[in-house]
This record gives C-alpha cells, sequence and structure tokens, in this order.
C-alpha cells in the first residue's frame, strides 16, 4: 500500500489535464537544450515527468521534440548520470521512440551503452543490432576500464529475451573464447582498494598483493567469485560476471558439436595461472570449442566446491559459500547433461560433497540440487540415491517447515520432478504425510504448486488416507504450530499466544495420553491407517486453535485442493471405488467453516454418473447412511445428493444385479426416513431441513415405485399426506408460501405419473436409448415420415404456404 501523500502525487498523475501537459512538455523541452541541463530544475521536471508516464497502465505518447531531447540527452556521454537514469526510465514507459536516434555508438562509454541498452529492450523487437554492438564493446575492453561491467548484464538479458541475436561466428568468437578467458585466468593480484580521502593518502603506490580465500590463506590456484580481497581488478570482475552468466549461456546455447581449427587461443598460452584441478585440462586446446568451454566451467565449479570446505571467517562469506555451491552443482548438472563423459568425474565431488553437508541443516538448500544431480544422473553412474531422498522428502518438511523460502524452492523441485520422482523414488507417493506439512504452513501461498502436485501422490493403496491427510490438512497447521511453540520456554511462549487464547492444546500435547494423536498428525510417512479412532477428541483438543490465522487460512485451501484430488482420482478406475467409500464414511469434519460438504456433493454426482454400478456396489454403505436421519441436519446437502443418485442409478439398466428386492430394501429405508420427518406435531419445534430435501426424497420414492409397481400405491398414499404436512402450524412457521406450493405440486405432479405406471417408468426412469432418443434416425417408426411432413407445411419453399 502506498503512504497517503504518494496516493495523492499519483492520482494527480493520471489526472492531469491535456492543457497542463502541453505545457509542462514546453517546459522540459527549453531545461533540456545543451547548455540547461545542469540545472535543479531540469532534475525536478524529469522526476515528476517520470511519475506523470509510469502512473498510467498504457504508456503515453509524448511530443517528438520532448522525445529528441531526451534521446539526444540518453545518448551523450557527458550528460549527468542522475539525467541519464531518469531520461532511460522515461523512454521505457513512453510510446512511439526513435529507433534512429537510440543507435548505440563507438564513442559511448559503457554506462551510456548500459542505458541506451536498457530503453532498446523496451522498445525494439529487433534486437541483432544490439547485441553486435554490445560484443563489440567487450571485444576491445581493457583490464582497467569498467565497459564490461556495464555492458555484461545487458548482454545476458539480451540473450535472454531473444537467443537467436547471437551469429554463429558472435558464439564462437564470444561464448567459447571470452568466457573462458574470464573464467580462467583472471589475476591473483589484488586491485587497489577505493581511497577513503584520509591525511596520509598520496599518489605513493603499493605491491601488490595476491588475494586470499575466505579463511584467509593465500590463494593457491586460480581466482573464482569465493577469493577474497581489499579491492578487485576489472578481469576479476568480469570472472564474477562470467560465472553469474555461465548457466544461462550453456542452457540457451546446448548445439550440435562443429570442430574448429581455432585452437590455438593465445589465452591458454598466456594465461596467469594454471589449472590444478582437473587433469585433463593441459590438453584443453584439443578440444572443440563448446567442449573447451564446458571444461572449464567444470574445474570453476569443482574449485568452488573445494574453496566451500573452508571455514569462513565472515558471516558474509559463509552465506556466499552457500550461494556459490547451489550454482556450481546446478551448473555441473547442465554439464552432464549435456555432456555424459563429465557424469563419472563428478560424482565422486558431488558425493563427498553430500557426505561433508547433509548433516548441517544450514546447507539445506544446497541439497536440493545435489538431489537433481542424483535424479538425473544417479542411473548413468550406477549410484544409489536412496539416502538422499529419504533425507529430502522426510526430514527437511519435518524439520524445516517453517523456512517459507525453502518450502518454495521444494516444491518448485517437486513440480519439475514430479513425472520422475513418480516413477522412480519410491518413498516420493509415501511421503505426503510429510509433504503437506509445507503447505499446512505456508499457505495459501503454495497452494497453485500443491494443485499440480496432488495427482503425482495419488496411489491406490493409500488415496484414502490422502483424502483424509487433506481433511486434516487445519489439524496438521495447528499441530505444527504448537510442536513450535513447545520448542521455547514458558516466558517466551507469549510472544507466539494472541491474546485470550488458553494453552489446553498446549499443554495436552505434552501429555503422554494424547501423544498418539500428535505423533499421528504429524507422522512422516504414509501406510499407518487411513485415519485415526480419535479424531473427534483431537478436535476437541484443537477446538482453541480454530480461530488461529494460520489455522483459518489453512481451512480456506482445503476445498481447492478436495477438488483437484476428487477430478484426479475419479478419471481412474482403480480409485473410483474407494473415493466413492470415503464419501461414506466421513465423520464429524472439523471447522465447520469450510464448505466441504458442498465439495464431496458435487463429485458424488460425477463419481456415479461415471461408473453408476457403485449404488449396487457400496449398497450397505448407502443404506447404513441414507437411513440415518442425523445425517440429515449435520449432512443435509451431502445426504440430497446421495438420495438423488440413489433414485437416478438403482436400476437394471446400470447394474444386472439389481433386482426387485434391493429397490424395495432402498424404498423402505427411504420411506420410513421420509415418514419420519414428516410427522411433525403441533407442539414440535419447525424442522431444520430444506424443502429441497422433501421434494428430492419424494421424487425418489417415485422412481423407486415406477420400477417395482407393486410399491406404487404406497408411495401415492404418502404422497397424498403431503398437504396435511405443508399446513401444520410448525411447517408454515418455517417454510413459506412458495417453498410449501412447490412441494405440494411436486407430489401432485408424481402422482398423476404414477396413475400411468408405464409412462411413469418412462419419464421418471427413462432408458439411456430413451434420454437421447434417435427417432429422427429411426425408420422402423412412423415418427421420421411425421416429421418430414410436418417440416415440409413449415416450409416457405414449399407451395403448402402462401408467398
Amino acid at each position: 500500500m502506498y503512504a497517503s501523500g504518494s496516493e495523492s502525487l499519483i492520482k494527480q498523475a493520471r489526472e492531469i489535464q491535456q492543457e497542463e501537459l502541453r505545457s509542462f512538455y514546453s517546459k522540459i523541452c527549453k531545461l533540456l537544450q545543451p547548455q540547461g541541463r545542469e540545472g535543479g530544475d531540469t532534475l525536478d521536471c524529469l522526476q515528476r515527468l517520470r511519475l506523470i508516464v509510469s502512473a498510467h497502465k498504457y504508456g503515453r505518447t509524448l511530443p517528438v521534440d520532448l522525445l529528441k531531447r531526451l534521446q539526444d540527452l540518453l545518448c551523450c556521454p557527458s550528460s549527468p548520470e542522475q539525467l541519464q537514469v531518469l531520461s532511460s526510465s522515461i523512454l521505457r514507459e513512453s510510446i512511439a521512440v526513435c529507433e534512429d536516434r537510440l543507435a548505440l555508438r563507438d564513442h559511448q562509454d559503457g554506462r551510456t551503452v548500459s542505458y541506451v541498452a536498457v530503453v532498446i529492450l523496451a522498445q525494439v523487437d529487433e534486437l541483432t543490432g544490439l547485441c553486435h554492438h554490445l560484443l563489440k564493446s567487450l571485444e576491445c575492453w581493457q583490464p582497467d576500464v569498467q565497459v564490461s561491467r556495464h555492458v555484461l548484464p545487458i548482454l545476458s538479458r539480451v540473450i535472454a529475451c531473444s537467443p537467436h541475436s547471437l551469429s554463429e561466428g558472435e558464439f564462437q568468437l564470444f561464448g567459447l573464447r571470452t568466457l573462458v578467458d574470464w573464467l580462467r585466468y583472471a589475476s591473483v593480484q589484488q586491485g587497489i582498494a577505493a581511497s577513503s580521502g584520509g591525511f596520509f593518502t598520496g599518489p605513493r603506490t603499493r605491491q601488490p598483493v595476491p588475494v586470499t580465500e575466505v579463511d584467509g590463506t593465500v590463494v593457491g590456484d586460480f581466482f573464482t567469485v569465493l577469493c577474497v580481497g581489499q579491492g578487485f581488478t576489472e578481469d576479476q570482475w568480469m570472472n564474477m560476471y562470467a560465472f553469474s552468466m555461465i548457466r544461462k549461456w550453456l542452457l540457451t546455447y546446448d548445439i550440435e558439436e562443429t570442430s574448429s581449427g581455432d585452437t590455438d587461443d593465445k589465452s591458454e598460452v598466456d594465461g596467469s595461472v594454471m589449472s590444478m584441478v582437473s587433469a585433463t585440462s593441459s590438453s584443453s586446446r584439443m578440444l572443440p570449442p563448446k567442449e573447451r568451454l564446458r571444461e572449464k566451467a567444470f574445474e570453476y565449479c569443482q574449485r568452488l566446491i573445494e574453496q566451500s570446505d573452508r571455514k569462513a571467517a565472515k558471516k558474509v562469506d559463509s552465506d556466499l559459500q552457500k550461494a556459490c555451491l547451489v550454482e556450481a552443482v546446478t551448473v555441473m548438472d547442465i554439464i552432464c547433461k549435456e555432456d555424459a563423459s563429465f557424469v563419472y568425474r563428478a560424482f565422486p565431488c558431488i558425493k563427498a560433497l553430500y557426505g561433508r553437508i547433509s548433516g548441517d541443516l544450514a546447507f539445506s538448500r544446497t541439497l536440493l540440487p545435489i538431489a537433481q544431480f542424483y535424479l538425473n544422473h544417479s542411473e548413468t553412474a550406477a549410484v544409489d540415491s536412496e539416502g538422499v531422498f529419504r533425507q529430502l522428502l522426510f526430514s527437511f518438511p519435518a524439520d524445516l517447515f517453517n523456512e517459507s523460502m525453502l518450502a518454495f524452492e521444494f516444491t518448485q523441485f517437486c513440480r519439475a520432478n514430479m513425472a520422475v520422482l513418480r516413477e522412480r523414488v519410491t518413498l516420493y507417493r509415501q511421503s505426503f504425510p510429510n509433504l503437506l506439512k509445507f503447505l499446512a504452513w505456508n499457505s495459501p501461498a503454495l497452494v497453485s504448486e500443491y494443485v499440480e502436485l496432488l495427482p503425482s501422490l495419488l496411489a491406490p493403496e493409500t488415496a484414502i488416507e490422502l483424502l483424509h491427510s487433506l481433511l486434516d490438512l487445519p489439524c496438521l497447521a495447528a499441530a505444527l504450530d504448537i510442536q513450535l511453540r513447545s520448542f521455547y520456554p514458558s516466558s517466551d511462549r507469549a510472544l507466539w499466544d494472541q491474546g485470550g487464547r488458553t494453552t489446553s492444546s498446549l499443554e495436552a500435547f505434552r501429555q503422554p495420553y494424547y501423544r498418539g494423536m500428535f505423533l499421528y498428525i504429524l507422522r512422516l510417512e504414509a501406510g499407518t491407517g487411513d485415519t485415526i479412532d480419535r479424531l473427534s477428541m483431537l478436535h476437541e483438543v484443537l477446538a482453541d486453535m480454530v480461530e488461529s490465522p494460520r489455522v483459518v487460512r489453512c481451512a480456506q485451501t482445503v476445498p481447492v485442493l478436495l477438488h483437484v484430488f476428487f477430478h484426479a482420482a475419479v478419471q481412474v478406475m482403480a480409485f473410483r471405488d474407494v473415493v466413492a467409500k470415503c464419501h461414506l464414511s466421513l465423520g464429524s469434519l472439523p471447522f465447520r467453516c469450510i464448505p466441504l460438504h458442498r465439495v464431496f456433493s458435487f463429485h458424488l454426482l460425477l463419481l456415479c454418473k461415471l461408473q453408476p454400478s457403485l449404488i449396487m456396489d457400496l449398497s450397505r454403505e448407502l443404506l447404513d447412511f441414507t437411513g440415518a436421519t442425523t445425517n440429515i441436519y449435520h449432512k443435509e446437502e451431502l445426504y440430497t445428493h446421495m438420495v438423488w443418485a440413489i433414485g437416478e442409478y438403482l436400476r437394471v439398466g446400470h447394474d444386472s444385479h439389481c433386482t426387485v428386492e434391493h429397490i424395495t430394501t432402498f424404498f423402505e429405508t427411504l420411506e420410513a426416513v421420509l415418514f419420519e420427518i414428516t410427522q411433525v406435531r403441533q407442539s414440535a419445534s419447525p424442522p431444520l431441513y430444506s424443502p429441497r430435501l422433501i421434494t428430492v426424497l419424494m421424487t425418489t420414492l417415485a422412481k423407486l415405485a415406477s420400477r417395482s409397481q407393486d410399491l406404487i400405491p404406497r408411495v401415492s398414499l404418502f404422497l397424498s399426506k403431503m398437504r396435511s404436512f405443508t399446513h401444520s402450524g410448525p411447517v408454515a412457521a418455517c417454510f413459506g408460501e412458495e417453498d410449501s406450493e412447490e412441494i405440494l405440486t411436486r407430489a401432485q405432479e408424481l402422482m398423476n405419473l404414477l396413475k400411468l405406471p408405464n409412462v411413469a417408468q418412462f419419464v421418471l426412469a427413462p432408458s439411456a436409448q430413451g434420454s437421447s432418443p434417435r427417432w429422427h434416425r429411426d425408420s422402423n417408426t412412423s415418427l421420421p415420415l411425421s416429421m418430414q411432413v410436418l417440416s415440409g407445411l413449415l416450409q416457405k419453399q414449399t407451395n403448402f404456404l402462401p408467398g
């Protein structure tokens, strides 16, 4: 949210009138004349113009003369940097920039080139010319000039936007020679640090001092980003830039190898240091160009992994070690995917690194690229990877569920590899109780990630357990909160507790009597049972956590995940039976603010439509569920949909095992329920169900009676008594006049249909062919002829109708 002052300025910028705007444009044009650019008014006006052009959703069209002045200001190397930055920002937001005036020139310095290039990236589609100029600037770079430090990030952006802007020759020259020089042959002597301006500062120069490792020892090998110094030379800066760019370069230009005669790179001879990392480096100039780049990048990454084993003297260097490990392992993984011969050289290094950091949770984010490396190459190298994935899938979510950045990176890793994880990592589908901890603690930020992950976690043997785990997700969020608070002493727990919250759940967490329930909710692996018998007791224990913001937000994500679960499950025949059973075995659901019954009702109808025989397969469970009137008051919507499904799909046409006895049993069960809820005495309390339930029960009984016509007199007699039900005092007080009229109308319609049993069977229970008739195609009936005659009568072209 903006501050009130900022909102006021943005509102003024959006509502500025055209006349005032034209006057303002004219004033800026005068200020941008070459002799008036240095004034303070110029800076203020450009800042205001920047706000005006960026305050709108769409860019503004600036006058042509103003555009020219801004572009001249941007492209002039002698312009103050503040004005260049503002003009670059304004031109990026504006429309109809003149491309000719944005042409890069040789006399421009690196700073000007970078600002102009940013505008070109935002305004111009064809980037070949820009890419050519940037590469030309990098070819003639000097160690004491900072052109490359400004240009290289822009080149990286150009490559990302338009990879084909580089020609084959430019690719060979820059990617396969210049990057190799920067990566491997930077100086190992410290640069001159910036002067502090002290009294003793003078022209006297010091002797060059070598750079050091993070632990303070002198560097014994080539320079890397993990080398420490008081100041850095230009080639050392380019070494760091090149390392940050190498991953994108390898991914973008993964092309077929071409033999090249240009193996006489003088940088191989003039390098300041020789590689002591790889035994093959001495013969690297015999390699094709792309393989040379891979070789040097591989050596660089190996060097970084070796440097990461040193004890850093400063925390900032320790953090840099972790970040460089992530990048180094990722680059090695890319190289191994492009050339499998590197796998056998890389695995000893990666395996040693994993053994060194696996026990330290501070390196948890580093283990993700290591796991990716094992996932991609463990089969090639015949290396067992179960230990890596056991730690990744079980230790990480259990111990680090409250690390938000790790949670995001972990879910991104699973999303990118879920097909491979499902196929090759047997622990993956067993670990969903643990994986859901990231979601329970970080929802709704991770909902979109888990929407994609959830189908990959489905398995026939654990489908019901996964469904119950989704229903218990708010309980999991509450249990994680309690577990984390239990680690803190009582004096610090007040910071976690919100005003008015009791500590009953926290005390219960520490009692052995409840320990088993919490251990189940916080379990690491599936297969210990679908749910627990004392689930209602757990809900009571966690009652003081219901209003917790984290629990409420987590509860709001459950319906979304249930939709994803059912959509994925009902498409597979193996899941349909277990999912249907779970619909019928729902206990008391926690956190009643969630519309879970609506989700279950929707997918129940879809499930029955896909597999109507489930009504017969689960007849015992259906009879138990629909025969209990208490389900009406607690789960009315689910109960209503289930009754409708019985009337729609309980027939011989959907299951040959359906008999008259089955129809009669269901009829008698529903008849008893309808009789019980419609026996309203004058002294009774008003009904606690909707009129829709009554109409669905009546219609289902009529449908069943039409399939077993001996039952028609019973349902007709029952329907005739509905008038007295609707006119009773409690019902009239609860239902409106329109509701009562709807019940009576439906009862009368059903009675009229049942007077003609054959018609009732056709209307209430049409066959599969009857619901989609083909009479207009069937030559064995007389309807086609009649339809043709009627069609001819209604056509204006025929002679039966005038004009």
